[in-house]
């Protein structure tokens, strides 16, 4: 049975896809590439911001 989340507005940023891997271009010694991951930094790699409403406000 399918579990109902709530729905949170995605990622403006990354759109997302908030983890992507970047090749170095090396390989490592079994022949497979070196990879960097990087995470989006505004959502921190949920790939969702948190609502309007839900945001802080203040001075």
């Amino acid at each position: 049975m399918p579990s109902h989340s709530p729905n949170r507005p995605v990622c403006h940023h990354c759109g997302g896809f908030c983890v992507v891997a970047i090749t170095t271009g090396a390989r490592h010694h079994d022949g497979s590439r070196v990879l960097l991951r990087v995470e989006c930094r505004t959502c921190q790699g949920t790939g969702h911001t948190a609502p309007a409403s839900l945001a802080r406000a203040g001075r």
